[in-house]
């Protein structure tokens, strides 16, 4: 009996082995769009069902995934993967970033970055359009004299990551009026509107930026380095299904930022169904 249970134990722990592509994503409005993305262009071009695993957590959560084959693909930020996941240093050359980040995942875990899908999702550091115009702000510089009365919101990551919260108070000399308050991304927006905090580590294509009359602060220090959204697709799925990868190569370079603002907002502030909003879009591309 104790051997049927080990043996049940282990089954029931090893990776999935589906006939068809899994496509993943982290536990926010733009991943699960982009992981909608991808699932329909898969599905539309090759035929085949797609299974969705979406709203895995954070990057750490969904890189595992991807590694144990638990998933087959989903988008990543290149300056996330560089810094977060691969635990390389700072680097703010786009292309170099791109390069090292394709060489590491391809040594080390036989990932395929594919080419950049057309936008950059950075870190924004963000306020309330009635401060900016009070205290005349457009950069992060000029806000450093107001923060210690401020207080700050971060998501869980940015407070630890190492291109986040520690190296950027160093950076601009940032002290706050308190400890920051950390909340799942979905909750920053409610809380810098209802005056809960007096700034936000949001990302710069978040919808509720402009429908909110936010302020992105201008990373005048170049802080921050490039977070080109690309896709990273294991080589074994690309070899079990050769038209998956043909059918995500046609993406490259469809996705504007403004592009990714708009269906962030279609889900986030009109609440639509985000395969309903990915469907519209393919379309208006010809994809």
């Amino acid at each position: 009996m104790l051997a049927l249970l080990l043996g049940f134990l282990v089954t029931s722990c090893g990776p999935p082995h589906p006939n068809h592509p899994v496509i993943g994503a982290k536990n926010f409005t733009e991943q699960v769009v982009l992981g909608e993305l991808l699932a329909q262009q898969i599905e539309a071009k090759t035929g085949m069902k797609v299974e969705r695993r979406f709203y895995l957590a954070g990057s750490y959560i969904c890189n595992q995934a991807l590694i144990s084959g638990r998933i087959d693909a989903y988008v990543e930020y290149t300056g996330t993967a560089l810094t977060a996941i691969l635990k390389q240093p700072l680097n703010r050359d786009p292309d170099a970033v791109l390069e090292t980040v394709r060489n590491l995942y391809q040594q080390r875990h036989h990932i395929t970055v594919m080419d950049p899908l057309g936008f950059e999702n950075t870190f924004a550091m963000i306020v309330r359009g009635d401060d900016a115009t009070r205290f005349h702000l457009t950069t992060l510089s000029e806000a450093a004299q107001y923060t210690p009365q401020w207080i700050l919101g971060v998501g869980y990551e940015f407070e630890q990551r190492p291109d986040g919260l520690p190296g950027l108070s160093k950076a601009y000399g940032l002290k706050f009026k308190e400890a920051p308050v950390t909340m799942d991304l979905g909750l920053l927006y409610r809380a810098i509107g209802s005056h809960q905090v007096d700034m936000i580590a949001g990302n710069s294509t978040d919808g509720p930026i402009a429908a909110l009359g936010l302020k992105v602060l201008a990373d005048d220090k170049h802080y921050f380095p490039p977070y080109q959204a690309v896709p990273l697709v294991r080589d074994a799925a690309l070899k079990r299904w050769p038209a998956m990868g043909a059918a995500i190569n046609e993406l490259q370079g469809k996705v504007s930022a403004d592009d990714m603002r708009s269906m962030n907002e279609a889900v986030d502030g009109e609440h639509r169904d985000p395969a309903v909003v990915v469907r519209e879009f393919r379309q208006k591309k010809g994809l």
